[in-house]
């Protein structure tokens, strides 16, 4: 893909924003009280599924109404610019699939930060099967690599850095499911590797080559709020974070009862699929650095390398961002001791 944002996106801001003043402005402020507690809104970059566990256990525990806060997930969906909603002040916080989407929307111009990730390290994979196993990027050459258009700027990054000129990779285009791969169309597909569900036609066979492992590290669920939301109501922000790392840790601990809270909030899941894939997402989202750091915590050097990196693939339109416009340290050094356990 030449660009993951466009300009799509910043016609969607001017006309939030443009609601947002018409309505009579005042939609930053969190103090629209429901008894009491600020509310605070979590927009989502993809209709909510296992991946909230961590908030739905928070709030089905009291966790964020004991910091003061009447929570609410805000679904999304295709057709929906998560960023852009908050950016313009509708909603409080939210929470995007993949931190590229914070650093090109914040050199768009959107006043965004990110203040936590959800996952340490990014899942995303590309799985290929042992009659003809991709272990490697080099592996890749000659192979057919079957791809959704928004991850071809992840592959581009992976050939990038491992001097692999794109000719010798046959890009294949493809869907979200993994048949592409077992009907033996393509050598290769790519999917995260916490959605178990959707890798279970591969069965035994399936080899995996993590994006991270190849020196491409992207975070994965980041958490994010407006400039202004982080100058005015920082307590707030800060309660947010203490509370949705609590659900996190205790969703950690009590799988089976975390996962019971969300089939209860979201039926439309199977329990059985939803119990195995609370595995996989907790290797990713507690690890060495989380056992020091907590919950949620993440590294500017990361940030900086990434956006170095899409910046020499020319993915920034305008200006290439600096660190401490993409992402803060602030809400997650004020919280650290409350991020670290139950």
């Amino acid at each position: 893909m030449a660009m993951i944002e466009d300009a799509g996106r910043r016609r969607a801001l001017r006309t939030l924003t443009a609601g947002a003043l018409a309505a009579g402005g005042g939609l930053l402020s969190v103090r629209a009280f429901a008894g009491g507690l600020a509310t605070v809104n979590m927009q989502l970059g993809w209709v909510p599924g296992g991946n909230q566990v961590g908030e739905v256990v928070a709030k089905r525990l009291g966790y964020y109404e004991k910091e003061g806060i009447d929570f609410h997930i805000q679904p999304g969906g295709p057709n929906i610019d998560g960023v852009a909603i908050v950016a313009s002040g509708r909603f409080q916080t939210g929470e995007i699939s993949s931190s590229p989407s914070i650093m090109l929307a914040v050199s768009e111009g959107l006043p965004i930060k990110c203040i936590a990730v959800g996952l340490q390290q990014h899942p995303y994979t590309f799985f290929s099967l042992k009659k003809a196993p991709i272990r490697s990027p080099q592996d890749m050459i000659g192979k057919r690599i079957g791809i959704q258009s928004t991850g071809m700027v992840l592959l581009r990054a992976l050939l990038a850095k491992h001097k692999i000129p794109e000719n010798q990779v046959k890009i294949v285009p493809i869907g979200a499911d993994m048949m592409p791969l077992v009907a033996g169309q393509v050598d290769a597909v790519t999917g995260w590797q916490t959605n178990t569900t959707a890798l279970k036609p591969l069965g035994a066979d399936r080899v995996d080559l993590r994006l991270w492992d190849t020196g491409v590290r992207l975070y994965a669920l980041p958490y994010y709020a407006t400039t202004s939301m982080l100058k005015e109501h920082p307590e707030t922000v800060q309660g947010f974070l203490r509370a949705t790392a609590r659900g996190w840790m205790y969703a950690n601990q009590n799988r089976d009862q975390a996962i019971d809270m969300l089939v209860k909030d979201y039926p439309n899941l199977n329990r059985a699929d939803e119990r195995v894939a609370i595995d996989s997402l907790m290797h990713y989202a507690f690890d060495q650095t989380t056992q020091t750091q907590g919950w949620g915590a993440m590294d500017a050097a990361v940030w900086e390398e990434q956006i170095a990196m899409y910046g020499q693939l020319g993915q920034f339109r305008a200006a290439q961002p600096k660190v401490d416009d993409v992402m803060t340290l602030d809400v997650l050094k004020a919280t650290h001791s409350s991020r670290l356990k139950v």
